[in-house]
């Protein structure tokens, strides 16, 4: 199977090249590897896919991979999108590219519509444009905004996102929605559930947490502590999305035209237990500031996965501290913690 991955030089999308490249599949990559947070960390992840040197919209062979090429190159420019799609002939598409961060939404929204509403729309009318009927994109699970009712199940009304980003991923499931309907493309959506682990990003707070804690710095907590976060490792998310791509060509496959899959670990943890984990592994005390709500944050995420596991047999296996404890150990090793 040929494989289009957008996104690799990211953190979901770099594992998932990984776990495609392990399975036997062809795999094409595109990424513009922008500076929303630190290059470096991309770059390494690129590095582990053999990829050394990007020039800017050419082909780049892996050095450890063979059956891997990489492109940097913006979704927004379709002459690429074109290049690749009539060069390398992908059975479907992975669409994990996007501009991340609630928070960053509220003061550069233009960057999500240039990426999110512009860039979605630019490759999935590819897949349109030369014929790709299979089409996997990230959602999340931002779309529930603040929802009082738990758990989240994908029968909600997401009619009121609290963030441009949320409102940028909404208009992902509502455009891939016409296009199964208008162009007998098949697309699965994603509603990722607060993704951790490593090579993880650091915008996020249990990568800024960890960083504080080890340097004996003050972290901020929101809303006193009084959040809950559905967090899910790495692993289960890309074993989840393997279990897709083995469901899409069986012959006995349980998926619709359209699709949209909570994909998360269905175990919310309290924001203050999530740090005295994170304190037991890395065997200092968190110095904490407590603060009131921020605009756009949610108080609870909480997925219900029952209907992925009744689809493709999704089950998350593990556990908060496991998965920390993985965290903790790659931050120290990548970083050089003593």
């Amino acid at each position: 199977m040929k494989i289009f991955i957008t996104g690799n030089a990211g953190f979901i999308g770099y594992h998932l090249t990984l776990k495609c490249l392990s399975k036997g599949y062809e795999v094409i990559g595109l990424d513009n590897i922008n500076d929303y947070y630190d290059v470096q960390l991309k770059i390494s992840r690129l590095r582990n896919l053999g990829i050394e040197t990007y020039p800017e919209n050419l082909k780049v062979k892996s050095s450890l991979f063979p059956s891997f090429e990489f492109i940097k190159g913006n979704l927004e420019d379709t002459s690429v999108l074109d290049y690749i799609f009539t060069s390398f002939k992908p059975d479907l598409v992975i669409h994990l590219a996007a501009q991340a961060g609630v928070r960053y939404s509220i003061t550069n929204p233009e960057k999500y519509i240039q990426s999110n509403i512009i860039g979605f729309f630019n490759i999935i009318n590819a897949c349109k444009k030369f014929q790709v009927n299979k089409f996997i994109y990230a959602s999340s699970s931002s779309v529930y905004g603040d929802h009082q009712i738990v758990p989240f199940d994908e029968k909600m009304n997401v009619d009121k996102p609290i963030s441009f980003y949320a409102a940028t991923k909404k208009s992902n499931e509502l455009i891939a929605h016409c296009y199964s309907h208008l162009f007998n493309i098949q697309t699965i959506g994603l509603r990722f559930f607060t993704v951790y682990g490593p090579f993880g990003r650091p915008d996020m707070a249990y990568f800024s947490f960890t960083k504080s804690i080890i340097e004996n710095k003050r972290i901020d907590v929101y809303n006193n502590g009084n959040l809950s976060r559905d967090f899910t490792y790495i692993d289960d998310i890309v074993n989840g999305i393997d279990l897709i791509l083995t469901g899409l060509v069986s012959k006995e496959s349980k998926l619709d035209q359209y699709e949209v899959f909570n994909i998360g670990n269905s175990n919310p943890e309290k924001l203050i237990t999530f740090i005295n984990v994170l304190e037991k592994i890395i065997e200092k005390p968190a110095n904490i500031n407590f603060l009131p709500m921020q605009d756009g944050d949610v108080h609870d995420t909480y997925a219900d996965v029952g209907k992925l596991k009744e689809k493709v047999d999704y089950l998350p296996k593990t556990k908060l501290n496991e998965g920390l404890f993985s965290f903790v150990k790659w931050y120290k090793e990548y970083y050089n913690v003593k």
